[in-house]
């Protein structure tokens, strides 16, 4: 039975990346395709490579580094044990949702501010005789 394979452009179409982006998470040691062709232009990709990338896609999205995510990801390339590597994803989980927290509450502050301003200044219009337009903002 023969292993599935796949070209930058197969894997870069189906995962909506550019080649360029393709080249760039290789070097940065996540994809690891057989290079063949006159010097090693060609590349092809395995189902390992494909899982990889995808797994990485999904750390990105969680708003993990390439580098957080390179280590979790190649810690499965070892399935013997898998709880130092679910106790090291937990970790970075951790860090990043505190991380995302902090964001929030420092995005809810000036949220709040904006809200304030907004509200002086419809009021100073009002009082000048002047209607504000645009959307109104609940005390």
């Amino acid at each position: 039975m023969a292993t599935q394979t796949y070209s930058i452009s197969d894997l870069a179409q189906e995962f909506d990346l550019t080649t360029r982006a393709m080249r760039f998470y290789e070097d940065m040691g996540l994809l690891q395709p057989q290079r063949t062709g006159p010097g090693g232009r060609n590349r092809t990709y395995s189902a390992r490579d494909r899982t990889r990338l995808k797994l990485t896609l999904r750390a990105k999205r969680l708003g993990l580094s390439l580098s957080e995510a390179r280590e979790i990801i190649d810690m499965y390339d070892s399935p013997r044990d898998t709880g130092p590597q679910l106790r090291k994803f937990l970790d970075v989980l951790a860090q990043h949702r505190r991380q995302l927290e902090e964001q929030m509450a420092d995005l809810e502050a000036n949220l709040e501010e904006v809200k304030v301003h907004e509200r002086e200044a419809r009021a100073l219009l009002t009082r000048s005789g002047k209607p504000p337009r645009g959307k109104t903002v609940a005390a």
